[in-house]
């Protein structure tokens, strides 16, 4: 979500607490309930939006709000009118700020300089002059101070007793947002890691994952095409939804075709849709999915499996934002913008001349790569856990759970073949089974993907004749020796062995290379 739409957005959120100083209406909440779950916000940017509505309405110079970085120990000031300071990390207790997230309490006072809680460290590496202050604390459902909401310098010189009701009441509602999004588990959970607020939905901080969050950035506000790729489970239609909706079409439908899903003879009336007695069975016109994506976006999921026949229709589409529906002989206009999704290595189907050149180039304007999770680091696994932990318990209207260090280790042991996506499966098993809120190493149910299940399961006289055996080695040149084994299994199909390993064909590549 931006510029006007975030803008909106936050605006109604302020006025929801102005409203008789009481927090969002039931009815509300349930509707921002559901918009959170299925968008992919910039978190920051609505949150921003939020404190420059309250800023400009209590009539402050300056507003933040702090959030608790329980990693650290720390207040951390990710909203922020503060153009001298990238951030400011307050110890909790320190200044004004830390003392409110501490104790608990509001503050409102004028001249806060002359008071021992003031941290005249922060005015002096800014050069601001703090005249008077306005805190309230941000609590939880569960009553944990989850952060600080601060204003600065009054236009008339002091903050009143209204003001503080209306900024406590903004609070509530700043902690019921909070509690939609994906910063929650980090707000009250067991998280080891610094805190981290980028795209909702979206969790990791590795250097690959940064890459892509600066990707749907510098595409969201464009018009331009996106290929998202990545392996499967890895989380490709969340980077696709989270272009669309930080995009100006976001108020638009976001229509998802899972090209894998269709039969062939039927991908060009499911695109374009068809007229009256098209074909067998045509017994009145249909609308297409270009047709439905009118004014927002079209995710076409797995395009390498679009069939040849239907490329060149697809090409057309893509270049002149035209299209016409089967059976029909008028041309329509397409207003939607493209973005798309492959876990196929499109370079080599265009070489085996399974995928059209012109149209892989016309796709490949702006790409984004997923990374697999076992690239991402333990780091970004323990923020997955943590979320999911948090997240499962909630859905399932469980006690919290946590996992013990040795389920923990063993999780990281695992190479998640199926990504991101049998890692939930994992967590969510563990949660609903677990008998006591700790799980332990023996609980967790990991399974080997289809993959390796069919690897293992081959014919007897073919494992007897090439089963994999390696004597005691060092880590890599025990990997070097399986990546072999299972390149001659498949008979020398590199393509078929990168998927029994789980890795992409250009990891394999690297890896045969290694040798």
């Amino acid at each position: 979500m931006t510029g006007p739409a975030a803008a909106r957005y936050a605006a109604r959120i302020v006025r929801s607490a102005w409203r008789s100083g009481r927090s969002m209406d039931a009815g509300w909440l349930e509707e921002l309930r559901t918009d959170l779950e299925r968008r992919q916000l910039d978190l920051g940017e609505v949150l921003q939006r939020v404190v420059d509505g309250v800023t400009a309405r209590l009539e402050a110079d300056r507003g933040t709000l702090y959030l608790v970085d329980r990693a650290n120990g720390e207040l951390v000031s990710r909203v922020a009118h503060l153009p001298e300071l990238a951030e400011i990390r307050l110890a909790l207790g320190e200044g004004i700020a830390g003392w409110v997230a501490e104790q608990e309490r509001p503050v409102r006072m004028p001249a806060p300089s002359e008071d021992p809680r003031f941290a005249g460290r922060i005015d002096a590496q800014t050069g601001y002059r703090t005249d008077s202050v306005l805190a309230v604390p941000v609590r939880s459902k569960e009553r944990v101070i989850i952060g600080v909401i601060q204003l600065l310098n009054h236009r008339s010189g002091s903050f009143s007793a209204e003001d503080q009701r209306h900024l406590e009441a903004l609070a509530v509602t700043i902690a019921e947002l909070l509690g939609l999004t994906s910063l929650a588990p980090q707000l009250h959970g067991r998280s080891s890691q610094p805190l981290q607020l980028h795209y909702n939905h979206m969790v990791g901080e590795a250097p690959a994952m940064l890459a892509v969050y600066d990707r749907i950035a510098r595409a969201a506000g464009t018009e331009a095409t996106v290929l998202v790729r990545g392996e499967s489970g890895s989380g490709k239609e969340l980077v696709a939804r989270a272009v669309h909706d930080n995009s100006p079409r976001r108020a638009g439908p976001f229509v998802v075709v899972d090209c894998a899903a269709l039969k062939h003879e039927l991908v060009e009336s499911e695109l374009f849709g068809h007229e009256r007695g098209a074909f067998t069975g045509a017994h009145k016109a249909k609308a297409g999915r270009v047709e439905q994506a009118e004014g927002g976006t079209l995710f076409l999921d797995e395009i390498a499996e679009i069939p040849l026949g239907t490329q060149a229709k697809l090409l057309r589409l893509l270049q002149e934002r035209t299209y016409t529906p089967v059976g029909g002989t008028r041309v329509r206009r397409a207003d939607c913008r493209f973005v798309c999704a492959t876990h196929q290595d499109l370079e080599a189907m265009v070489r085996a001349g399974r995928f059209r050149e012109d149209l892989y180039y016309r796709l490949d304007v702006v790409p984004v790569r997923v990374p697999p999770l076992r690239e991402r680091g333990p780091a970004d696994l323990d923020r997955l856990v943590d979320h999911f932990l948090y997240r499962l318990s909630e859905r399932h209207g469980l006690p919290p759970r946590h996992l013990s260090p040795a389920a923990r280790a063993r999780l990281k042991a695992h190479t998640w073949p199926g990504n991101v996506r049998e890692l939930q499966n994992c967590i969510e098993r563990a949660v609903v089974l677990a008998r006591a809120p700790r799980i332990e190493a023996e609980q967790l149910d990991i399974r080997p993907g289809p993959a390796l299940r069919e690897l293992e399961a081959s014919a007897p006289g073919e494992g007897a004749a090439t089963g994999f055996s390696v004597g005691l080695a060092p880590l890599r040149e025990v990997e070097r020796a399986y990546v072999r084994f299972v390149l001659e299994h498949t008979g020398g199909n590199r393509t078929r062995a990168a998927e029994l390993l789980g890795i992409g064909r250009n990891t394999l590549l690297r890896k045969l290379q290694e040798d």
